[in-house]
Order: structure tokens, then sequence, then C-alpha cells
């Protein structure tokens, strides 16, 4: 008897060593997300724009070309990201100790985080990842005791630097410029100096540092990090301004203001800063330099991303590290004389996403296949052998990594003006008082509503859009 009990205490010991090995051989997770950035980068066809470091990433990885958010806002945006739900359709109602999804108290700590957090992931954000720099609540999104996402993070972190607290770093400008009042602080800045002189510097350097920390650790790790840029105000060194200089960019696309009743709006959250009494939708030589410092923002984050994909490989985790880099959502460059998000458009709701993976097969090459953020959850799941949640409602994407030819499936948005459903070749928006938006991407694209003429478009899209918010 004897015997046998020592035979049983061994096979558990050894099953106990064996699921120790198990866990810390299982792939990390490296989530980058780039907070109002479309997809105008080289690696999804915009060749004026510098972005290296992005595109070594993207030749690593999969481009999903195809991909839209839930909401052409922040936090509405990033909580489906971090939670795998459709939720609300603004971004306060979401974040503010957000437990109110559905009437789901566990909806805001069943996150993805958690998640990865109960599968014995050590999980760690810095800068944005959730709605608030840093994740906590308060006055100055600094107090300890409010956090966004309750369970969630063993760290979450935001070096505020010369900016003082998150709330200032979320807007600032070089050397700790904090905006007080929108209007008496620049739309636009370009300084000289290193990266530390705006916010992302400091934030992507202590990224960096607990990314080598992580990778020393026995355990796997679930890090996501936020880059501020090119967030409002555009503020970039000026050396990333210089890179476009002499570039020749090209015409905005469809800049009239649309006749007919759609979700266009004033633009607001741009026009709110001081812009020297100009506008961009009536002086193209201002729209042009609004689009170049744009531009810069955009090869600054890029800088950023190289930051922390070098200390990636000189850690020794990258060979068993899932990269993903994510937009929140679009941002309009004067397409349809919008300037900022919020809309129900193509440009608020289509931003890049990179996923890459240990043992990629066919890396580099694109999908056109329509996506959502949604899928984000389920795919990591899967690819890091972990199961996944009841909770979640999107679909895992790695059948796209096995043949980027996949169909993918259609796509949701939602805004407090209405709802949308995005198909390959079609886009509704139901603003839910019986009119509608119906545009043929085959056809004009977003430029001409031909709900009209197609009513068996519009029913059947009307009912598959009810049909998938079924479950949320």
């Amino acid at each position: 008897m004897m015997y046998v009990m020592r035979v049983i205490y061994f096979l558990l010991f050894m099953s106990f060593l064996c699921c120790i090995k198990s866990n810390a051989s299982a792939p990390n997770v490296l989530l980058i997300c780039v907070d109002d950035l479309r997809p105008e980068l080289r690696c999804f066809g915009a060749d004026y724009i510098q972005s290296p470091h992005i595109d070594k990433l993207a030749s690593q990885g999969r481009v999903f070309r195809s991909h839209y958010v839930q909401a052409p806002t922040c936090g509405a945006s990033r909580y489906t990201l971090l939670t795998g739900r459709y939720g609300a359709t603004s971004n306060n109602a979401l974040f503010q100790r957000a437990t109110k999804l559905h009437d789901q108290p566990e909806a805001v700590s069943a996150s993805m985080p958690a998640w990865f957090r109960s599968q014995g992931y050590t999980t760690v954000s810095v800068g944005k990842v959730s709605h608030h720099p840093g994740g906590l609540g308060g006055k100055d999104w600094n107090d300890s005791n409010e956090p966004e996402m309750p369970e969630s993070w063993d760290r979450h972190l935001l070096p505020a630097g010369d900016w003082q607290h998150p709330r200032g770093w979320m807007h600032g400008l070089a050397n700790g410029e904090i905006r007080v009042n929108a209007k008496d602080m620049d739309v636009f800045q370009s300084v000289d100096g290193p990266d530390s002189i705006y916010p992302d510097g400091i934030s992507v350097r202590e990224g960096v540092r607990q990314l080598t920390e992580l990778a020393a650790a026995e355990k796997p790790f679930f890090l996501a990090i936020g880059i501020l840029r090119p967030h409002l105000p555009f503020g970039a060194p000026a050396k990333y301004l210089k890179l476009y200089d002499d570039e020749m960019l090209p015409p905005i696309p469809h800049p009239e203001k649309p006749h007919w009743k759609t979700t266009w709006h004033g633009s607001g959250e741009f026009m709110k800063y001081n812009r020297w009494e100009r506008n961009p939708s009536s002086d193209s030589d201002f729209a042009t330099d609004v689009r170049k410092h744009y531009a810069a923002c955009v090869s600054y984050a890029d800088a950023s991303v190289g930051k922390i994909m070098k200390a990636l490989k000189a850690s020794g985790a990258q060979k068993n590290t899932v990269v993903v880099l994510w937009g929140d959502h679009g941002w309009h460059l004067g397409e349809h004389a919008v300037w900022g998000k919020h809309t129900l458009f193509e440009e608020s709701l289509r931003s890049p996403l990179i996923i890459s993976k240990p043992g990629m097969k066919m890396p580099g090459q694109a999908t056109d296949a329509v996506v959502e953020t949604l899928d984000v959850f389920p795919t990591l799941c899967e690819l890091a052998g972990v199961p996944v949640p009841g909770f979640v409602q999107g679909r895992s994407l790695v059948p796209l990594f096995e043949s980027p030819k996949k169909i993918g499936h259609a796509a949701i948005a939602y805004s407090g003006k209405g709802q949308t459903i995005r198909t390959k070749r079609y886009r509704l928006i139901d603003h839910m008082n019986g009119y509608v938006e119906l545009y043929d991407h085959a056809n004009l694209g977003e430029t001409e509503n031909v709900a009209e003429a197609n009513p068996d478009v519009v029913q059947k899209l009307k009912r598959q859009l009810l049909d998938q918010l079924g479950g949320a």
C-alpha cells in the first residue's frame, strides 16, 4: 500500500512539473494599441507614408486589410477589444466602473487580460489600453481605487513625467505642455528634440522595460502597450515632419459634405483647438499642413513600434510571442468634409490590424476578408492554446492564417446615431427611425445613397444586422 501511495504521489508531482513546463512554454501575447490610426501605412498601400517598422511586422504576419472596429470612438472600441463583446455606443458608458453592460456585473472583470491571467499569464498594460491612459479613474485618471478593468491587470502603468498625470499626458504636447483649454492649444506642433519630449517617449520606454522584465520571468505574459499618437493634438518631434517636407500628398477623395442625411458632423473635436482661424475644409494649404502633421505622428508611432519590436527580439522571446498591432478606429482627413472620427462612414470604422505568430505560414500575405475587432479575443485564445470563454461573441481568425483567401464575415458597428453592417460589397447604416443609408462599394462607394433603388438588399442587411447583434 505504501508503495502504491508513493507511486501516486510521484505521478502527481510529475504531472505538476509538466503543467509548469507546459505553462512556461505557452506563447506570450504582445498587444500594441495605436490611437486614431487609420490604415494609412505603406503596408496598406499608402506609399507616401514612412512606416518601416510596422511594415516589417506586416512582412512577418497577416495584414487584415478589411478590418473594422465596433465603434468610431476610443472607449467603446477598446471595450469590445478587451471584453470580446458588443457593447454600448458611447465612450463614457463603458469604462466608468463600467459593469452595467447588459446588466451583467461581471462584464468588465470578464475581460481578455483577466481571462489570460486566470490561465497563468502575467498581465501588464502600459499607456492607453482601455479608455484612460493607465487604466484608472478619478479627476486626473490616477486614482488606484477606481480601476477601469477590475481584476484584469497585474500592473497597469502610465508614467506621466512632465505631464504630471495621465489626464495631462493624454492631450500633451512637447516638454510637458498640458491641455487646459483646447482653444489655447495648437491643433498641431512639431518641435526639435528626441522622442521623449512628447508623451509617447516616456510611456514606450516603460513598455520596453516591462517587456524585458516579463521576458526574463518564468510565466508567459500578456503585455498591452498603448501608443498615443496620432491622437489630437498632432504633436511629433520635428525629424518626423521633415520626412514629408517634399512629399506630394494624393488628393483627398470625396472631400465634399454629403448632400443627403448621414452621420456627418462638424469635426468638433478638431475644431475646438487653436487653428489660427483656418479651416482645412476650405483652405487647401492648411489641409495639407494638417495631413502632413498627421503623417508625422504616424511615423512617430511607427518608431515606437520599432523600439518595442527591437526589445522583443533582444529579449529572446520573439520566437514564442504572438504580436498584434491594432488601431482603435479610423480618422477622416477631409473625406466627406470631416476632420475626425465619430461617423459611421468607412473612414471612421476601418483601421489597421496585423497579427504575427510563431511559425507563420505565408508571412507577409494580406487578406481582404472582412473581419471585426470582436474577433481578436477568440483568435488570441486559439493561438495561445487556451480555451475561449463562453462570454466571447467574436470568431477566431485562425483559418485566415491557414489560407488568407478564405471568406470573412460581416462587421457590425454602432454609435449614438445608428448602427451599421459592412459586407464585402455593401455598407448599410440604419438610423433606427426608418431612415437608412446603403452604399455599394462595387459602384461609387460611400458617395451615393442607393437604398431607395435596392429595397431587397436593404431588408436583407437589416435582418442580418439584427441577427448578428441579437446575442449582444
